[in-house]
């Protein structure tokens, strides 16, 4: 649930979805990768107890 969440409201996880989707994936397989990328996001914040900051997650080739 907390994918389809950032999929609709976190910038980052959205730009990564639609070329996903753009890309000829399935629905359900980008939903995954997108899990994927925001956990993968949660753990590196973790060990620093770093705050969110989108301008480290999302990369200028995919801004919108």
């Amino acid at each position: 649930m907390a994918a389809l969440v950032a999929i609709r409201h976190n910038h980052a996880i959205k730009v990564s979805h639609s070329r996903l989707i753009d890309a000829g994936k399935l629905k359900k397989v980008a939903i995954v990768a997108c899990m994927r990328k925001l956990l993968a996001i949660l753990n590196a914040m973790l060990p620093d107890r770093a705050a969110w900051d989108a301008s480290q997650h999302l990369s200028d080739r995919f801004a919108a």
